[in-house]
């Protein structure tokens, strides 16, 4: 499938070549011009990576970064727009690129259990670099900075569904995350991770995808266009961390997601904390009410399993019942 052009691209950075700014925006105007189909261009050259970069630097100080430019290589035939910001972070941090360009990263799996039966319900998908020394939460931080996110996204996705086809048994479902920011328009966007599930022939309703707990949202509108159109094609949405941030009670009603997580602050020391306590029994009467389940994440001991167990919560995760692995762990035994 063709890419969405908003998914970024890899235009090869030449070890030579011609840095192409349109004159409307460029204050440096000493440079030679070359006229294209429909303006006219300013040719700054480079003549080794050090030497771009350099010329970045100093554009960095002068210069907007949200601005435009091409690159032309030594067959005079130029990139595709790209703005400054983005080539920069990608010339800077060249690992970080190659990790994303090469899917240099896997999908481990967290369990989620059923906490009134005490089997396992599904996974979660989490993402994992390759080299130990990046990060995920780093790695997603150049992305959005160099322009990447959403081809990162899309990535994680695909090795997401690859993840459940391997090795999650049909009928456990697999909880995959992504950023509704780099889903522009849903029911193309979407189409390539769509494609991907057919092909690894993974039933659409084994797959639950929630919304992460570092997105901003601010269009509810447009979340809510994209929740639907994963749920009408056969799948389940989750929206994540409520009680904080954007996912308050009060939206829950508006996006009506399948299974709602509870933020893991509200889970820490459920059984000691009234205040928490307040919290739980208030969401697990609104959540009855708009019949949605509930998913506690962050459970790491014995008593609070125990209380959210018996106040009704529907699913649980967090390490006291397993940690993040390569491969699942299929059989739910808590000590």
């Amino acid at each position: 499938m063709e890419p969405c052009k908003h998914c970024g691209t890899f235009a090869p950075i030449p070890a030579t070549g011609y840095i192409l700014v349109d004159t409307s925006e460029c204050k440096w105007k000493n440079a030679d011009k070359i006229e294209t189909t429909n303006k006219t261009m300013l040719k700054f050259p480079f003549h080794s990576r050090e030497d771009l970069i350099h010329m970045l630097d100093i554009w960095k100080e002068n210069e907007s970064f949200h601005q435009t430019v091409q690159i032309l290589n030594e067959y005079n035939t130029p990139s595709l727009p790209i703005r400054l910001q983005h080539l920069w972070e990608r010339l800077k941090y060249p690992l970080f690129t190659e990790i994303i360009q090469e899917s240099a990263f896997t999908s481990y799996l967290q369990p989620i259990v059923n906490l009134q039966k005490e089997s396992i319900f599904g996974y979660e998908a989490l993402l994992r670099t390759d080299n130990k020394n990046v990060s995920p939460a780093e790695l997603f931080s150049f992305a959005q900075r160099a322009g990447l996110h959403s081809m990162l996204d899309q990535k994680a996705r695909e090795e997401a569904v690859k993840k459940k086809a391997a090795y999650i048994p049909a009928g456990q479902k697999c909880f995959i995350n992504f950023l509704p920011s780099t889903i522009y328009v849903p029911e193309y966007c979407l189409q390539h991770t769509f494609h991907i599930i057919n092909q690894y022939h993974v039933d659409p309703a084994d797959l639950v995808f929630e919304v992460v707990e570092t997105e901003e949202i601010t269009n509810i509108k447009h979340l809510k266009n994209i929740l639907e159109v994963y749920q009408q094609s056969g799948m389940h949405v989750a929206l994540d961390d409520v009680g904080s941030g954007y996912s308050t009670l009060d939206v829950l009603q508006l996006l009506t997601p399948d299974i709602v997580k509870i933020d893991r602050d509200y889970i820490r020391n459920c059984h000691e904390s009234e205040q928490n306590q307040a919290f739980l029994k208030q969401i697990i009467q609104t959540t009855k009410q708009l019949d949605l389940l509930l998913l506690a994440e962050g459970i790491e001991t014995r008593e609070e399993y125990e209380w959210l167990q018996q106040a009704g919560i529907d699913y649980g995760q967090g390490y006291y019942i397993g940690k993040p692995s390569p491969k699942p762990v299929h059989k739910f035994i808590h000590s």
